[in-house]
């Protein structure tokens, strides 16, 4: 992939004439080329000629790529041991707080993705042309990222100036190392879904971390699966695992599109039974094209563009309800089952179908009927389960085990090939009847099956197992993670007070980076402080609307749960604990709020989902996360100190830091 559009010594910029660099940027811009853009790329190289006289030693890149973002930045300049990244505003009279948090994004995105700018001072400039004259200080933050600067067209060369020291602080950057070593992004899962419908590959966007089975690998072993059941004329199954975060909704998704680009006959199409991750993504990939239509002088209408998104990404039930109008094999020959853990027991299939659909003769489970539809092809098929390990949080998820008793039953001539995870790891199969079902179907383990290293949390590789010996109630273990492995790199918080969560989020937010409050679907006793989690969010609302939305979860009044934040994330996440699980001496109690008080849980599966619904809370944040946990009430029969306290205290015994 060509990093930048046009790129040279800053002397050498300054000789070359505007038509042979207008010339080069031409060449590598790859959609129509508006006489907009050209006319902008012309003011933004008289400008640079004029303020970059003084500073020929520096290197200039314009157009640079920013593959996770799915975007450019205008122009980079390599200055000593200075990385200034340079958004343009041509004509705009005012500095746009928007194009703000855009430059400081480049720069964020830079200093934690891009190995030459790791160590680096990154500053971002705004260029707002013929905007009024701006006083500047140069104010870092703690990673060497500094606040961003702003200036009119004749400033440049004064910010340039004022924040390269006449005595660098470290070697000067080289700038051919510094433009071919590697990027390794970890896009949000919405980040990641727009740049592969845009036709980036995985690998682009994606860490590649050595030693690791990524995504490439992953997807390569899946794509072999694929080819092999088509070659033979037979039909398979894949069950992919991965940590939280390890991308496992990504490598769907790259499947999906990578197969229909291939070969639009087999209909690869991506499936998720997760109503709020579904209407998310539809919505973000709608979105993105209807602006990358726009930025190409062309108008796509927004209805258009979901139409064309739903082809890509459907929720599962109306899969299966067209399922249920016709006895023919559907059109799709790859099937990407996400979340496939929650696919529902034959009780809780059968209950829905006849409350919900009057079919009274409904007999079958979620994974038998889904594998029974594909069964219909004649030739061929290949299903993709992506499987979460403790992720299952609603009653009648049945988990792996429901798979698997479809092909005891029926299906004997499928060929199955699943992650060896699946056996080492009992939030997978729980129990040795579960592991001899397994072995009864001489399935195939592959190790490529697994996705072992996080692409969500990039600070925080061991974040999913921190979190499992914080709900095995292992303090010891705990404390142990959390010193060695994540202390230094994702700051973690406790408070009693949601006032004070509210604006540590807001203070660890840079740029456009987003933060929101997250409890679960049983926290009904955070009402009285202002958080009640009936209040259902709009989820594309929340996760895509911009900070001056009253419904975005920037504004930190509407608080998600579980069901609405399973398979997404955030930055930074506020988690407000309540008593349907709190914490005493002989271990952790599970409650449930009926009527006007808590009751004891006592069913198996209810104490699995609550702890299930605290681990995907506890995972959702990507550089670091806040536990509110409150003082409780003891004039309130329903929020007794009691019920609280424990859980705050063993967080203090971890060593976790309070907010003051």
């Amino acid at each position: 992939m060509q990093r930048a559009y046009y790129h040279a010594p800053v002397d050498v910029f300054l000789a070359h004439d505007e038509a042979h660099i207008i010339g080069q940027l031409t060449l590598a811009h790859t959609h129509a080329l508006e006489d907009l853009q050209k006319n902008a790329w012309r003011d933004q190289i008289h400008l640079l000629k004029r303020e970059l006289r003084a500073f020929e030693r520096g290197y200039v890149l314009l157009e640079l790529v920013i593959p996770r973002m799915g975007k450019r930045a205008d122009a980079v300049l390599l200055l000593d041991d200075v990385v200034f990244v340079l958004e343009f505003k041509v004509g705009s009279t005012s500095y746009d707080p928007g194009a703000l948090d855009q430059v400081l994004d480049y720069a964020l995105d830079l200093k934690n993705f891009h190995a030459g700018s790791h160590h680096a001072r990154i500053v971002p400039v705004l260029l707002a042309t013929k905007a009024g004259r701006h006083a500047n200080e140069p104010r870092a933050f703690l990673d060497l990222v500094y606040h961003p600067q702003r200036g009119n067209e004749h400033q440049l060369a004064e910010m340039l100036q004022l924040n390269s020291p006449a005595q660098p602080t470290a070697a000067a950057i080289e700038p051919a190392a510094w433009l071919h070593a590697g990027y390794h992004p970890t896009p949000t899962i919405i980040e990641a879904a727009q740049a592969l419908y845009q036709g980036h590959q995985v690998a682009d966007i994606s860490r590649s971390d050595a030693g690791a089975e990524n995504l490439t690998v992953t997807g390569a072993c899946i794509a072999a699966i694929i080819e092999r059941a088509k070659r033979e004329g037979h039909k398979a199954i894949c069950f992919v695992t991965g940590v939280p975060g390890a991308g496992k909704t990504l490598a769907g998704l790259n499947i999906a599109n990578e197969r229909t680009q291939a070969d639009e006959q087999e209909h690869a199409v991506f499936l998720s039974g997760n109503g709020p991750l579904v209407e998310v993504l539809r919505e973000a990939l709608a979105r993105d094209q209807v602006r990358t239509a726009k930025t190409q002088g062309q108008r796509l209408d927004k209805k258009q563009a979901l139409s064309q998104v739903r082809s890509f990404i459907q929720n599962i039930h109306h899969f299966r309800d067209e399922a249920l109008r016709t006895a023919g094999p559907p059109i799709e020959k790859v099937t990407v089952f996400d979340e496939a853990q929650r696919a529902w027991s034959a009780a809780q299939a059968s209950k829905f179908m006849q409350q919900k659909r009057g079919l009274a003769d409904f007999n079958q489970s979620e994974p038998a009927f889904l594998v029974e539809v594909m069964d219909r092809h004649p030739d061929w098929c290949t299903i993709v389960c992506l499987v979460g390990g403790g992720q299952e949080i609603n009653t009648g998820e049945a988990g792996l085990e429901e798979w698997l008793r479809a092909f005891q039953a029926r299906f004997q001539d499928w060929r199955i090939y699943y992650s060896p995870r699946i056996r080492d790891d009992r939030n997978y199969l729980p129990n040795a009847a579960a592991l001899a079902q397994l072995d009864a179907l001489r399935a195939q383990p592959l190790p490529a099956l697994h996705l072992a290293v996080s692409v969500r949390s990039f600070r925080a590789e061991k974040l999913a197992a921190f979190v499992q010996a914080v709900l095995d109630v292992q303090p010891e273990v705990a404390r142990q993670f959390y010193e060695t492995e994540l202390r230094a790199v994702y700051p973690l918080r406790i408070t009693r007070n949601l006032a004070a969560a509210k604006q540590w989020l807001q203070t660890q937010a840079r740029g456009n980076e987003r933060y929101g409050l997250v409890a679960s679907s049983g926290a009904h006793r955070l009402k009285p402080l202002g958080l009640n989690i009936k209040d259902k969010i709009d989820a594309s609302e929340w996760f895509l609307n911009e900070k001056a939305d009253v419904r975005s979860s920037f504004y930190l009044e509407d608080v998600a749960t579980e069901f609405d934040i399973q398979g997404l994330e955030l930055d930074w996440v506020g988690v407000a604990w309540d008593a349907d699980l709190s914490l005493h001496a002989d271990g952790w109690q599970f409650r449930k709020f009926k009527g006007t008080k808590w009751q004891q849980c006592n069913a198996a599966d209810s104490r699995r989902y609550l702890l299930n619904a605290y681990r995907v809370l506890l995972t959702r944040a990507r550089q670091g996360m806040v536990l509110f946990i409150p003082e409780g009430c003891a004039a309130d029969a329903t929020r007794p100190p009691a019920y609280y306290d424990g859980v705050y205290r063993f967080f203090q015994r971890i060593g976790v830091e309070a907010l003051a």
